[in-house]
């Protein structure tokens, strides 16, 4: 029934910055497919006008056809991991119809160096191969398999299947105070992504009661679709064999398999809500609905899921970590300062990483040379195995006939 629609000429566009790893909605302008679906909108069961808010020469020379695709401003790393798994050694020359940025393909490729999926030669390892069987992002999936090895499965399982849905919680206009404070009763201080597994826990002993959703502001759908999330999850998990364990209330080890996942995100505190990334340098700030902004005092270490971008750079889920663990879980970007150890040992340790990164590096290049001449061994035995075929026109092979005796 709408019969007129006003065309501003701009959209609000996701885009993913590879230098910062973050996702910004930007304003662009649209594009002339954009445009001609928009017009499409007014009069279509009558007729309609669309007010374009823009001339006719910005139409045809300033806007391009088609939108952008998708493949071109997204993050690549679950792209990268799969055609990985598939055998494709050199992304770079890879024939995709709408090739992306080298830039996204190459910082793809280092966040699955960090998490462990790829090795120095850009080869798939053990723990890549398994991280391909999750349909999630690798980061979900490296904390899922972090979470094996500190026997905190169980409660992994529900922090991921949560953090694949969008936000649970819901505040209506008129009664949003109401709504913080039934949010607050849920808060771990420590941790989003506890505050998360509290949330669960709650309706699990609560029998998966709607009821109890309403009255708590739960979005009782989206807590639905996290148990299903769950269950198909825990079928992935039994195809792997990794038995699902529990480390009932003991959560710094939970926060432990997070941090495995999100060292590379991770921030030092500078003010009360203000934090500096440990890498880039870049200023970060606590969202305003995180379970640390009104601690009154805030960890000197955290580990962010996702930064969103508005007035500031804001970061989502966030959970306190501990200095030793980012440098025992991300030893290529973080070290415990020894007060005995001296220069010469610092060097020492890079020599001996690099001698590592070499080695692993030739021996990828060894076994490619192996395979080359494995294929050329095999076309040579074909070729010279040739079958006689008879083609069209050529007269037929002699065969000797046997005289039958019995008769």
């Amino acid at each position: 029934g709408i019969l007129y629609v006003i065309d501003t000429g701009f959209c609000k566009l996701k885009v993913y910055n590879s230098r910062i790893g973050m996702d910004a909605l930007q304003i662009t302008p649209i594009s002339q497919a954009n445009a001609n679906q928009r017009a499409g909108r007014a009069g279509r069961t009558g007729p309609g006008l669309c007010y374009r808010m823009y001339s006719e020469r910005m139409y045809r020379e300033e806007m391009m056809e088609n939108t952008i695709p998708e493949i071109q401003r997204t993050n690549l790393a679950n792209v990268v991991l799969l055609l990985k798994s598939l055998g494709i050694e050199n992304l770079l020359e890879f024939d995709f119809m709408d090739a992306p940025p080298e830039d996204t393909i190459l910082t793809a490729m280092y966040q699955l160096w960090m998490l462990g999926a790829l090795d120095y030669a850009g080869q798939l390892t053990g723990l890549g191969r398994k991280m391909v069987e999750f349909p999630l992002d690798p980061a979900l999936c490296k904390m899922l398999l972090a979470a094996e090895m500190m026997e905190c499965t169980n409660e992994v399982l529900t922090i991921v299947s949560m953090l694949s849905i969008p936000s649970i919680f819901f505040r209506p206009k008129d009664r949003e105070q109401e709504s913080d404070t039934a949010r607050e009763k849920f808060f771990v201080p420590e941790s989003d992504h506890l505050t998360l597994l509290h949330v669960y826990q709650q309706w699990q002993h609560n029998q998966f009661s709607n009821e109890w959703c309403s009255d708590h502001f739960l979005n009782c759908k989206g807590l639905r679709k996290v148990r299903e999330v769950r269950s198909q999850l825990v079928d992935v998990l039994n195809k792997l064999h990794i038995p699902i364990t529990s480390c009932a209330t003991q959560w710094d080890i939970v926060r432990k398999s997070i941090c495995a996942a999100y060292f590379h995100n991770a921030a030092r505190m500078k003010g009360l809500i203000e934090y500096t990334h440990l890498r880039t340098g870049q200023p970060l700030f606590l969202h305003p609905t995180s379970a640390l902004y009104g601690l009154g005092y805030t960890p000197d270490y955290i580990v962010y899921h996702e930064l969103v971008m508005t007035t500031k750079a804001y970061m989502q889920c966030v959970t306190a970590a501990e200095g030793s663990w980012l440098a025992e879980l991300g030893p290529m970007f973080f070290s415990i300062k020894e007060s005995n150890s001296s220069r010469l040992d610092r060097l020492k340790k890079e020599r001996e990483a690099k001698k590592k990164m070499e080695a692993e590096y030739n021996d990828n290049l060894i076994r490619k040379q192996q395979q080359q001449k494995g294929l050329v061994k095999k076309i040579a035995t074909l070729q010279s195995t040739k079958s006689k075929i008879i083609e069209i026109g050529q007269p037929k092979l002699k065969t000797k006939k046997f005289k039958n005796n019995n008769k």
